[in-house]
């Protein structure tokens, strides 16, 4: 038997579910901040296969998997109780999950000062994802998280809402403290909302454990790998917020048309087409953590411009690369056929936070590339050394990124 098979029968469930006497609120487009949480998360198509159906949401995942959950904080928001809730996907509503009093997560956080607002909370759990990868699930799950905080950051902008990204928090007291430690763990901290001169302490109480999947098989590798992220920050940034060259509602289209390629046809793509992919990626991360990601494109088919391995407009190599970076990809056709291969690359800081902002920017180029009626596939699996090679570059390889024509 193939060693890397599984049986898709038992496949742990993609939904996390709180009990039902859980108290829960439908999420109504018509109020502007249940509008902003539900296209950060929204089921936008459901797929049917032999083995059953697989909803398809606005955030991409590594073989459909969505490890990644959310969970808010909601203050002074109208129609809504102050506490923290679990976003459940599946129903579309927010799950009453603790009332707040004069605590909250702001006290977990490096400014306590308490938010009027939603902090959003990115948790992986992590057996979804491992399951199926194993030990290479650890990458998966950072580029997921990645991808949903740019689910988010595209929801923000397009109902015009600020947000700060913050990786550097109290992880181990917060998962605990949330019940989700050791079948989750918390990735990443999004705060919308204004900072007023208060301080909260921390919760009143831990929550009760509620598992996210229907069984679990824990990974020492995966856990200890998370554990080795958890070091302060060392390197910092001015906050600055992205502004994309589209208008609000057309990236919330985007987001709800967005899917992954499974195939190319090998066409060109035009040059204007690609100098606005580089415009979203152009744009900043809204976090004061200054770890360093870069981008590389692998030139295959775009007018105007020669094949060749480029770092924005900069040539570093001309020549035609589709075999070799259909091999690096693990003989992957779709990278073979891209017209444009983007690869983000980054020195050997923290693994978690560069993963991530990776996944942002794969997320990012879902979007554009949507937008632009181009096709895009997040590709996590290649030969890491010979691509580091070919690259030419001694910093990690972090995700590759295919763009191209999707066929008919």
């Amino acid at each position: 038997m193939d060693p890397n098979y599984v049986d898709p029968s038992t496949q742990p469930t993609p939904f996390k579910t709180y009990p039902h006497f859980f108290r829960r609120f439908q999420l109504d487009c018509g109020q502007p901040m249940q509008s902003f949480l539900q296209f950060t998360s929204a089921i936008t198509f459901q797929k049917q296969y032999r083995d059953g159906a697989y909803s398809l949401r606005v955030n991409p995942s590594a073989g459909a998997l969505y490890p990644t959950e959310v969970y808010v904080q909601l203050r002074g928001i109208a129609g809504l109780i102050d506490g923290l809730y679990h976003l459940e996907v599946k129903t579309n509503s927010l799950t009453l999950i603790y009332e707040l009093i004069d605590d909250g997560l702001e006290a977990y956080l490096n400014d306590v000062r308490l938010i009027r607002g939603c902090i959003l909370l990115i948790s992986c759990a992590y057996f979804r994802s491992s399951w199926k990868y194993k030990h290479r699930s650890l990458r998966y799950c950072f580029l997921d998280a990645g991808h949903h905080l740019g689910a988010i950051e595209a929801s923000a902008f397009a109902h015009g809402l600020a947000t700060e990204v913050q990786f550097d928090f109290d992880h181990d007291a917060l998962n605990r403290d949330l019940g989700l430690a050791p079948q989750e763990f918390l990735t990443a901290v999004v705060v919308v909302g204004e900072r007023r001169e208060k301080s909260v302490r921390r919760l009143r109480s831990p929550l009760p454990f509620v598992p996210a999947t229907d069984y679990f098989e824990p990974s020492s590798f995966v856990e200890a790998g998370y554990q080795a992220t958890l070091v302060p920050a060392e390197h910092f940034q001015p906050l600055a917020q992205p502004q994309f060259p589209i208008a609000p509602a057309a990236l919330l289209a985007a987001a709800q048309q967005r899917r992954s390629a499974r195939r190319f046809q090998p066409a060109q793509i035009g040059h204007a087409a690609y100098q606005e992919l580089w415009e979203f990626l152009r744009q900043p991360i809204a976090t004061a953590q200054g770890e360093s990601v870069e981008l590389l494109a692998v030139v295959q088919d775009v007018a105007g411009i020669p094949p060749g391995l480029y770092r924005e407009n900069h040539c570093l190599q001309l020549g035609s690369f589709r075999e070799t970076v259909g091999y690096l990809c693990v003989n992957q056709a779709i990278a073979r056929d891209s017209a444009v291969l983007f690869f983000v690359v980054a020195e050997g800081q923290n693994y978690r936070v560069a993963l991530q902002k990776a996944g942002i920017l794969g997320q990012r180029l879902y979007l554009a590339a949507t937008h632009l009626d181009l096709g895009c596939s997040g590709i996590g699996a290649y030969f890491d050394d010979e691509t580091q090679a070919f690259l030419h570059t001694e910093q990690m390889v972090l995700y590759a990124i295919a763009v191209g024509v999707s066929p008919g």
